[in-house]
């Protein structure tokens, strides 16, 4: 048996080689004048049990808020006295909601204004109730009750708030009111102190809320 390929057949395969290259060629310039967009929200990781499941079964009788209300929230208050009390009226339980940024980096609208040293925003969602953390207490100059958590686990001077920001950070965007803080915390672990981004803006804040 002749193993030549005849003309007919060769015409065929070449012309399918052609039509192949020059559809590969026009599909990889489409891709590089239209990129693959990254997706614009969160994307939840896979994830598979690999232990017995919990006895109990949530009912989920009620309706989750949404995520994307809980995001624009969080956003707001670390900066927005008027958009957060706005959100907050529409919907209450935002108050403690919590926003998940990726890999666990989990803020609240108190976490994201107490970084930002928004005495203002913080003292607001405390009065509505607001559940107060060390890293706010930080911030707003408490200094017995950052004390005395410290005293209760001397581990926490290490602990990590919102985005990674320590409890030195916190305090010291809290400015002159938040120095004992920030002196106390110190004293107990002396860390570079480099300038802080948000401390001028909180100042800020604060003068416009004066005038």
């Amino acid at each position: 048996m002749s193993n030549s390929i005849s003309r007919r057949a060769f015409t065929s395969l070449s012309a399918g080689f052609v039509l192949g290259s020059a559809t590969a060629l026009v599909g990889n310039e489409q891709a590089s004048a239209d990129p693959v967009k990254p997706p614009t929200g969160p994307v939840e990781s896979p994830f598979e049990r690999d232990y017995p499941p919990p006895e109990f079964k949530p009912s989920w009788k009620k309706q989750q808020i949404n995520r994307l209300l809980v995001q624009d929230f969080v956003i707001y208050a670390h900066s927005d006295l008027a958009m957060t009390k706005k959100l907050l009226e529409r919907e209450p339980a935002l108050l403690n909601a919590t926003m998940d940024w990726g890999h666990g980096d989990w803020e609240t609208g108190l976490g994201g204004a107490s970084h930002m040293g928004r005495r203002d925003i913080v003292g607001f969602l405390l009065e509505r109730g607001a559940r107060i953390d060390l890293f706010c207490a930080a911030m707003m100059g408490q200094l017995e009750a950052v004390r005395s958590l410290l005293t209760l686990q001397p581990k926490l001077i290490d602990a990590k708030g919102p985005h990674g920001f320590t409890l030195h950070f916190h305090a010291q965007v809290g400015g002159s009111e938040a120095e004992p803080v920030l002196a106390y915390l110190q004293s107990i672990k002396k860390v570079e102190l480099k300038p802080n981004p948000f401390l001028k803006k909180s100042a800020d804040a604060g003068n416009q809320k004066q005038k």
